[in-house]
């Protein structure tokens, strides 16, 4: 069932994320595929932790194991969710929701091959807490796979800098570009799980007077420059003049 979910959700916020904006949402529905990603790496862990909890009360309590019945679905199991995660692994590295749902069919093909060997090595020794011991083993793995996808996604979804780009890296572009004195109010966040967001501030320099040519010319660099180089193409850039960015309220970096 978890399986059903993980991939319904990734499927429907793809198919969200690509709505266009309307008056209500501005963005379109882009902030979605944060949400799916965040779900799947819940629902992993929760699923993970009942695992986790059952194995614990089977090693407590060893029961008997029907190791050929066991390995003969595990197998089944592998083949259709390790071929499912074959799917997602193009992707997985570039969008965070794919990546939920890789991790996701993957963990549950680790999951089986685990099972098929713990169900050879009981039909083998007769030692029924293999089985258990194998799952609590694969249990802690899974948590430590999906540790760095819920991290992703919590900070996504608090409007985070993504971890691809270097906050100081895009300030240093932007203080170098000629024509600018200073910078402030300067902010990246992710509208998506493959699109980033920007807004700054630029202080112009007071001497010699920057023309409209200029200022558009100047534009035209910022927005190149952060695509190119920073994959950021959703930016907006306020031009302020040296004499006015003293009164701007947002000067102080503690203010948003």
């Amino acid at each position: 069932m978890s399986d059903v979910l993980a991939l319904a959700a990734a499927w429907l916020a793809e198919k969200l994320s690509k709505r266009s904006p309307s008056a209500r949402f501005t963005y379109g529905l882009r902030r979605s595929s944060i949400l799916a990603a965040l779900s799947n790496a819940v629902i992993l862990l929760v699923v993970t932790g009942g695992v986790a909890w059952e194995s614990l009360g089977r090693l407590l309590e060893p029961s008997p194991v029907a190791g050929k019945t066991v390995m003969i679905v595990a197998a089944i199991g592998i083949l259709v969710n390790g071929g499912t995660a074959m799917l997602f692994a193009s992707g997985q590295k570039n969008d965070l929701n794919i990546r939920g749902a890789f991790l996701h069919m993957m963990a549950d093909a680790v999951t089986s091959l685990a099972v098929v060997i713990a169900g050879g090595l009981v039909l083998l020794t007769g030692l029924n807490w293999i089985d258990p011991a194998v799952s609590l083993a694969i249990s802690a793995l899974v948590v430590l796979t999906t540790w760095g996808l819920l991290r992703d996604s919590v900070d996504m979804a608090l409007d985070a800098v993504p971890r691809s780009i270097d906050h100081a890296a895009v300030e240093d572009f932007l203080r170098t570009i000629p024509a600018v004195a200073d910078l402030h109010d300067l902010h990246i966040w992710p509208i998506s799980t493959t699109e980033t967001a920007l807004t700054v501030h630029l202080v112009l320099v007071s001497t010699p007077p920057i023309n409209s040519a200029a200022q558009t010319a100047l534009l035209q660099n910022v927005v190149e420059g952060l695509r190119s180089r920073f994959n950021i193409a959703h930016p907006t850039v306020q031009i302020e003049e040296a004499c006015y960015a003293p009164s701007c309220h947002l000067v102080d970096p503690h203010t948003v």
